[in-house]
């Protein structure tokens, strides 16, 4: 299948299948005669692995590691597990950061008059550089 076939099939614009093949996520695609791009069953299966991956929100080296991980029949699910692990950890970090502020935020709301005086409790507090997030 050509290259458009191949992101309908995969969820997978087919820019970002071409720069997938660029960074080396997954290998360049076999070509016709005539230049264009071919991708057998297997490459789709990959591009939807990616696309799960990525709605995981792994990153583009996290991907590469269980694109790997998922090839190598000989794996241990124990790398595979760590990886997952990881990338929990550094998503509850996230969501760490993000409820500090969302309460930092709230706070300087709840101070604001919100009418038609200058004074903004929240520019005070951005300009402050108030420690939400570190």
């Amino acid at each position: 299948m050509n290259i458009g076939q191949a992101a309908k099939a995969s969820g997978i614009s087919a820019k970002m299948i071409r720069y997938y093949e660029g960074i080396g996520l997954i290998p360049l695609s076999q070509r016709t005669d005539a230049g264009y791009r071919i991708y057998a069953e297997q490459d789709i299966q990959t591009l939807k692995f990616i696309q799960h991956s990525r709605a995981l929100g792994f990153s583009t080296e996290q991907m590469k590691e269980l694109i790997n991980l998922w090839k190598n029949k000989d794996r241990q699910s124990v790398e595979v597990k760590q990886l997952a692990q990881q990338h929990i950890d550094a998503l509850n970090q996230k969501i760490a950061d993000l409820q500090m502020m969302v309460h930092t935020l709230q706070q300087s709301v709840n101070g604001c008059a919100g009418n038609e005086e200058a004074e903004c409790e929240i520019l005070n507090q951005i300009e402050s550089g108030a420690s939400c997030c570190k």
